[in-house]
């Protein structure tokens, strides 16, 4: 089978096979036994394992009943789903325009009840006013060179954002200190973006909690992430957004969440920070 044209798909479909050989290892099986105790051929055993075959969802059950791993069942099919689906590079949606890029997410947004998400860039999409908004996706089509749909795009975002004023979803917000202070875009509207922050911090169904550039750190700063309920991350890099729905990753992320949020100030010393960032405006 030829290789996947997504590099990053590719890669995941490798680990999976890797993490189905070290099974295989440990339980001191051949690949021939395995075959037997699955009830298919060898040479399927052997295209599992070196990646030349994605295995369906009843392959690694069989697998791994084999193998007496059962416990690792739900981590597995979770990446093989994942490799398949999930890894979504954002040149290739990028390449039809950043509007389909908010809009590509609105389902998940309107299904989602707990949202958890952790910035160390930028205001979070769901509480950016359209003056940051334009700015920030105008510097990221500049940058990539996608489609300048960026008035569209805004919209989109906006329109996406409804959810945080519905009483049938719930927010809770870490951003560290920076963010409130980089110039992604003008002195006039990086102001009215703060003045925003502080509003949406009066919602009922909105925490918001900002780690101080002071704090003693237990946990590094990282990468930017949202944790959706409880069964699915996006994580985002440079050059794409991995989402994430293996049982042990959104545990891993869940984890460095509870831990950044334990080091974040809420209340009036948050408004503190964010007041602060305002005076600097000059």
């Amino acid at each position: 089978m030829p290789p996947h044209p997504s590099s990053s798909v590719q890669a995941a479909r490798e680990a999976l096979a890797g993490r189905l050989g070290e099974i295989r290892k440990d339980a001191e099986i051949s690949g021939r036994e395995l075959a037997v105790r699955c009830g298919w051929s060898e040479s399927k055993s052997s295209r599992i394992e070196n990646a030349r075959t994605p295995p369906s969802d009843a392959d690694i059950r069989a697998w791994c009943g084999a193998c007496g791993a059962g416990d690792q069942i739900p981590d597995l099919i979770a990446a093989n789903r994942q490799s398949a689906d999930a890894h979504v590079e954002w040149r290739r949606l990028q390449r039809s325009g950043l509007r389909r890029l908010q809009e590509s997410t609105g389902d998940l947004y309107q299904r989602t009840r707990a949202f958890r998400a952790y910035v160390s860039d930028v205001i979070p999409g769901f509480l950016q006013t359209p003056g940051y908004a334009t700015a920030l996706l105008s510097s990221i089509a500049e940058f990539r060179g996608a489609p300048d749909d960026v008035s569209d795009a805004v919209t989109a975002r906006m329109k996406r954002n409804a959810v945080l004023h519905s009483g049938a979803h719930r927010f809770a917000f870490v951003l560290e200190e920076p963010v409130l202070r980089y110039r992604v875009c003008s002195a006039e509207t990086m102001a009215a973006q703060l003045g925003h922050l502080l509003g949406a911090m009066d919602l009922p169904n909105v925490a918001v909690g900002i780690i101080p550039v002071s704090a003693q750190r237990t946990v590094w700063p990282m990468p930017t992430f949202t944790i959706f309920d409880d069964n699915r991350v996006h994580a985002d890099t440079l050059d794409s957004a991995s989402t994430l729905t293996q049982p042990s990753q959104v545990a891993l992320y869940e984890r460095a969440f509870a831990r950044l949020s334990q080091q974040a100030v809420r209340g009036g010393a948050a408004r503190t920070l964010v007041a602060g960032a305002l005076a600097a405006l000059g």
